[in-house]
């Protein structure tokens, strides 16, 4: 008999209605594959709620928002002008999935969930960075009194397995350099414009496809790569950085001639995150940096982004992904919230 898991939803934007769509179309695989049958038992989003122990029906929590409606209009179970901390407090639920959109003023409101579900002694689920760049030591520490799990490889580098990559199948290795095309938006950008189009018209296009924001200056100004470096920085490499530890350049700067200069020596220019270790520690940057043609990273199509390991005994290891749209970062919450339940394998 498959093992009931409840599970409260903030955030159904993008990756959160794909991550609903997962839960119906998966559900069936679940069951049989893992033993788990994972039931929507609350969902949140700007405007109100959903609650019901008996379970939401995801495609309905889908509908409502594709037409331009809250949760809180869900038939009999909409709890109009809820705020997402009371559902979770309220929620029958042993996992929250944060997919609430990056805030890095003050990490609202997805950071006051996360707090309030590890303080509660719910699992954590999040694709969302900012609760993890503003408090990372915090919620760890809460996470590890309340004796449940904190999963984030959703929040870097979308459905690559880049935070995993690095705290489990590098065991026992020195990472001395970590190299990263971690943010999607830019490389599309700088891989459009290599191909003769301005600037204006590969934003254009981002913003069309759904890769970038209204307002692309968290992408575009390198500070979304910074934030998925501190995450790895922290996560991955034991460094306790903070965004003012990373030297940060977007790629604004960038026009056609440094492309084609670039294009000439044999070069592609990348938005590279990287992080060198000194004897100091580690050295952290996000700059527009010229690849050798041959470099792993170099070779990124417009929808790709990826990662380099360089260690000491497991040799160079890269990763890449092909994302079209938000469904592999959704697939990673999945992945997360199926990989709690089997022990973290």
């Amino acid at each position: 008999m498959a093992e009931r898991i409840g599970l409260a939803l903030v955030g159904v934007g993008n990756v959160g209605r794909r991550f609903a769509k997962l839960l119906a179309r998966k559900g069936e695989t679940l069951r049989e594959r893992y033993g788990l049958e994972l039931a929507l038992v609350g969902v949140a989003d700007s405007s109100g709620a959903a609650l019901a122990a008996e379970g939401l029906d995801p495609l309905t929590v889908v509908e409502l928002k594709e037409w331009g409606q809250s949760v809180a209009a869900y038939p009999r179970y909409g709890r109009p002008g809820m705020a997402a901390v009371d559902l979770v407090r309220q929620a029958p639920a042993q996992v929250l999935v944060d997919a609430s959109p990056v805030n890095l003023r003050d990490g609202q409101p997805g950071l006051g969930c996360v707090r309030e579900a590890l303080r509660r002694g719910m699992h954590v689920v999040t694709s969302n960075k900012g609760p993890l760049v503003l408090a990372y030591d915090e919620l760890m520490g809460l996470a590890a009194e309340s004796g449940v799990r904190l999963a984030f490889s959703a929040t870097v580098t979308g459905g690559l397995p880049t935070v995993n990559i690095g705290q489990r199948d590098l065991v026992g290795s020195e990472i001395v350099l970590l190299e990263g095309v971690l943010n999607l938006t830019t490389n599309y950008i700088l891989t459009r414009m290599a191909e003769g189009r301005s600037y204006a018209e590969a934003l254009a296009e981002a913003q069309a496809q759904g890769h970038a924001e209204a307002d692309p200056s968290l992408d575009v100004e390198g500070w979304d790569a910074a934030n998925k470096l501190v995450i790895l920085a922290r996560s991955v490499l034991g460094c306790p950085a903070t965004l003012d530890d990373v030297e940060v350049e977007g790629i604004t700067g960038i026009g056609p001639d440094d492309l084609r200069r670039a294009k000439a020596q044999g070069k592609v220019i990348k938005l590279l995150a990287r992080a060198e270790k000194t004897d100091a520690g580690y050295r952290l940057s996000v700059r527009p940096t010229p690849l050798e043609a041959n470099h792993p990273l170099a070779r990124l199509t417009a929808h790709q982004m990826g990662v380099v390991y360089h260690t000491d005994i497991n040799g160079t290891i890269m990763a890449a992904i092909v994302e079209e749209d938000p469904l592999p970062t959704a697939a990673a919450l999945l992945r997360d919230v199926v990989n709690i339940y089997r022990g973290g394998r």
